[in-house]
């Protein structure tokens, strides 16, 4: 009787902890890999786990980080990582060639201001270049050919009145641009921060805030999975990623701290930077305004239904 008593026990037991085994207290929490690239974007990610809101949804969140968009849908799709973060033009472009993205989360977005944005198109001081309408016809550089970057730096031309199509873009990674405007290697470079502020400082000048100009609060990046993420995992991560955006869009003070743990930007020059925002909802028509913009110059090859990655 009392080994009867004990086996039902044990089989009681053994269901509950099979039923839920993420839900008791101090329970096995889901392990998590988000690729993530370490820049000014993503400090809601890294200012959330500091803060306990993945703990909160039971998730032990790694951040690993990544050199770009490209990586991180790659390591997304191969299965290393269960979330990450990539631009809209590479999310569109991934959905285009048939790869299961999905986004789950708003990533960072334009401020929208003029002169007060996180990315901006600058020359050098004596340069003969002083509107967006004087880029039509020279060299410019991007951190990557076909993507976001010469996508909305067309937009401000196109914009200020000038045409783009006799534009050369030439790919630099953003810490080697400003070294190339000095040495007259391009006429104009295309950065986001911290690198808009370090040009600024050593005297360069900004004549087009291209993620402003292309749309009103333009969705410039998003959080990611993929098809082989369970649902439920998924709504949790979500729930603390929006968590977190909400978070970091309230506490610029906390946005500057964070920074200073996962970047290599010095002290002063986060003092200093624009920060992005980081609204809780992706600007899908923002996202449909890239897409647009991506096919008219032939980065895209064909429409992309942005409602299939933007649910």
């Amino acid at each position: 009787m009392v080994r009867r008593a004990l086996i039902v026990l044990a089989a009681l037991l053994v269901t509950a902890c099979g039923a839920q085994p993420d839900a008791s207290p101090g329970g096995a929490r889901d392990q998590v890999n988000a690729g993530v690239i370490a820049i000014v974007d993503t400090a809601p990610i890294h200012l959330g786990k500091a803060k306990g809101f993945f703990t909160e949804q039971n998730i032990d969140l790694t951040i690993t980080s990544v050199q770009g968009g490209a990586a991180a849908i790659t390591g997304a799709v191969s299965g290393q990582f269960q979330f990450a973060f990539a631009n809209t033009t590479s999310l569109l472009t991934a959905k285009q060639q048939g790869l299961d993205v999905k986004v789950v989360a708003n990533g960072v977005s334009s401020t929208g201001q003029q002169g007060e944005d996180f990315s901006a198109v600058l020359v050098k001081p004596d340069s003969p270049i002083r509107t967006a309408k004087d880029l039509a016809g020279k060299k410019i550089s991007v951190n990557q050919l076909k993507n976001i970057g010469d996508t909305t730096v067309r937009a401000s031309v196109r914009k200020a009145g000038g045409d783009p199509g006799g534009i050369e873009f030439v790919e630099l990674p953003f810490p080697d641009a400003p070294a190339a405007l000095q040495s007259g290697r391009v006429d104009a470079i295309w950065v986001v921060e911290p690198f808009v502020s370090q040009a600024l400082s050593q005297g360069a000048r900004p004549v087009a805030w291209n993620f402003a100009d292309a749309a009103p609060n333009l969705t410039v990046a998003m959080y990611f999975t993929t098809g082989k993420t369970d649902p439920d995992l998924t709504k949790r991560f979500t729930a603390a990623m929006r968590k977190s955006l909400e978070y970091a869009d309230a506490h610029p003070d906390e946005v500057r701290e964070v920074l200073k743990t996962y970047t290599k930007i010095s002290p002063e020059v986060i003092a200093k930077i624009y920060l992005p925002k980081w609204p809780v909802e992706v600007d899908r028509a923002s996202v449909q305004t890239i897409a647009d913009l991506a096919l008219a110059d032939g980065v895209l090859k064909e429409k992309v239904d942005v409602s299939a990655l933007v649910p």
